[in-house]
């Protein structure tokens, strides 16, 4: 329990640490739904602290919770691809293109966000050649933790049950 526990923790902080390096050290710029999708990492991060220092049962409780955490982390890839692809507009209002409805061009200016955004249907690539997104793999990664965390809480027991061998005479 207590090594899902560790994973869990350093599984969310390698999510993060990738976003963070993606950003501050590729220059790539976060869209909207690219923040939103780094909040369950962060969750899932904290209950596999919590979970890391509780007594077992309470452990398999909390890192229960991973589960459904990381399946809005599934969910939130795949609207992202969604956009990417065109299969629909994001849900992010900051996600679409500024509308100016008349003033004067200082007006403008003023209205527009100190630092550009980047468009949540314009995919960022993490390795060259490899055709998915950061969120499609971010989607992919939370699905392989929800296997590992309900594989990592399941009970064992200690003897299972395989039958009585019968003795023949």
């Amino acid at each position: 329990m207590r090594q899902t526990a560790v994973l869990m923790v350093v599984a969310g902080a390698a999510a993060l640490g990738v976003a963070w390096w993606s950003e501050y050290v590729l220059g790539h710029v976060p869209c909207g739904l690219c923040l939103w999708e780094r909040w369950p990492y962060r969750i899932v991060a904290v209950l596999g602290l919590l979970a890391a220092f509780l007594p077992r049962d309470g452990a398999r409780s909390v890192l229960v919770l991973c589960i459904p955490v990381l399946a809005v982390a599934v969910g939130l890839g795949f609207v992202h691809v969604g956009v990417e692809q065109g299969w629909w507009a994001s849900p992010l209002p900051e996600c679409r293109a500024p509308v100016f409805h008349g003033g004067s061009f200082a007006q403008r200016l003023a209205a527009m966000p100190a630092r550009p955004a980047k468009p949540c249907d314009a995919p960022t690539y993490l390795v060259p050649g490899v055709p998915l997104s950061m969120a499609a793999l971010g989607s992919l990664y939370a699905g392989v933790l929800i296997f590992i965390v309900r594989r990592g809480t399941q009970v064992r027991t200690r003897f299972r049950g395989r039958g009585r061998k019968s003795i023949q005479g």
